[in-house]
């Protein structure tokens, strides 16, 4: 089944066709925001530092993601959405007082509080979606909302410099502000409750863990809920650990992207920009793709494919000619959102309700974090080593990883386990 007849499929699911909705109007501001808010802060005080560290602010409360996505396993998750995106939207109309170096304190206020609801609504929606979507659709969706973000990401920040330019940051903030509230109203008109359930399988299961009570005890045992369940689960287990270990490495391909235009490329900066939207373009593809190809493939294959996709377009960067480095980038792009999707589909399918939104939030931690980490390293490294030794190491690291979770696949034994689809016969 192709990508056409995914996006009929998700468009005519309700619930799925409202918060696939809700994503592409909250992302359309949100992403015009996350570029315009540099270009701001450096306009305000000429500081690069603190130009670089609007995306930091934004990205922080990824790491407090446990704790924040344990709100989505204690409120309604459509009230949650609802009311989380009206508040975010109240939040980022004090950017209009941004007008000095003397209140740019204010700008990184409300990106740090805005990185945080993002969270929390993140876990909110990946919650909503397993209790109400189909399971033979949660592939899709989910390779969906990749594309539709994706494609925000291409479009928004474009559109964001143009309003900056023309009519200052307070702008940018309104639209981000309008796209919030537009969420809200879209949230509202889904069909559903938000009642915990018990998910349908439209697969052969893997052994199931026990379904954990409502959580109780300390606020601390309530937070480790998530990492406990990832921990425990056969499939969770490997699936975001590979995410971690490619997101880590995706880290270090970003930071060196800038050495590898000029010292390989021979390229102005800008040309980045070029690399980028090829980048762009390739997670777009495979969005659409997502969800036919996971129900023909085990999600670990599926995963480890885009990984060694992944892998040899960071390999490719040790050479210089353009149609290369246009390919590469493109092959980037396709691959390393394929263990992202298919982690995030296996954990709205393997975890209960009671601990889903934090699990959700948790796996996301654990995925992002390391690509953070491996910016800061990659900077430091890219400054005494040739970039084309470093993608070929991490190039050669990602191969290795994709041979591992499929080779993992293979000693589990047995039928593997599809997103959606017919169970497999014997």
């Amino acid at each position: 089944m192709g990508g056409g007849s995914a996006v009929v499929r998700v468009l005519r699911d309700r619930t799925a066709g409202r918060c696939l909705a809700g994503v592409v109007v909250s992302g359309f501001g949100t992403s015009a925001l996350w570029l315009t808010a540099g270009i701001w802060a450096k306009s305000l005080t000429g500081s690069n530092s603190l130009a670089a560290l609007t995306v930091f602010a934004m990205w922080a409360p990824v790491l407090a993601g446990p704790a924040l996505g344990a709100l989505a396993d204690r409120m309604d998750r459509k009230v949650l959405l609802v009311r989380g995106n009206l508040v975010t939207a109240c939040l980022l109309v004090p950017l209009v007082l941004v007008d000095s170096g003397r209140t740019v304190w204010l700008l990184f206020a409300v990106l740090v509080l805005h990185g945080a609801s993002g969270v929390v609504l993140d876990a909110a929606e990946s919650a909503l979606v397993a209790g109400t979507v189909p399971a033979s659709l949660l592939a899709d969706f989910n390779g969906l909302r990749m594309t539709a973000n994706e494609s925000m990401k291409l479009v928004a920040p474009l559109a964001g410099a143009g309003l900056y330019v023309r009519f200052g940051g307070p702008a940018v903030a309104l639209l981000a502000a309008a796209g919030c509230a537009l969420a809200a109203l879209v949230f509202a008109r889904l069909p559903v409750r938000g009642t915990p359930r018990t998910p349908a399988r439209d697969s052969a299961p893997a052994p199931e863990l026990p379904t954990p009570p409502p959580p109780a005890g300390t606020w601390r045992d309530e937070l480790a809920a998530g990492l406990r369940r990832i921990r425990a689960s056969a499939v969770l287990r490997p699936l975001v650990t590979a995410g971690a270990a490619t997101m880590f490495l995706a880290g270090v391909n970003g930071a060196v992207t800038f050495a590898y235009v000029d010292e390989v490329l021979g390229r102005a900066p800008a040309y980045a920009g070029v690399l980028y939207a090829v980048q762009g373009a390739g997670s777009v593809a495979v969005g659409l793709l997502a969800g036919p190809l996971l129900r023909r493939l085990p999600e670990r294959l599926f995963a480890a494919g885009g990984i060694a996709v992944f892998a040899l377009g960071v390999g490719a960067r040790t050479v210089s000619p353009d149609a290369v480095a246009l390919g590469a980038s493109a092959a980037i792009g396709f691959g390393l959102p394929c263990v992202l999707i298919a982690a995030m589909t296996a954990v709205q399918r393997e975890t209960p309700d009671a601990v889903l939104g934090r699990t959700a939030a948790t796996a996301g931690s654990l995925m992002t974090a390391p690509n953070a980490v491996a910016l800061a390293l990659g900077a430091g490294l890219v400054a005494v080593a040739d970039v084309r030794v470093l993608t070929a190491a991490a190039g050669a690291a990602g191969v290795l990883a994709s041979i591992v979770l499929a080779a993992g696949a293979r000693r589990r034994g047995g039928a593997p386990v599809k997103c959606g689809g017919p169970s497999p016969q014997p």
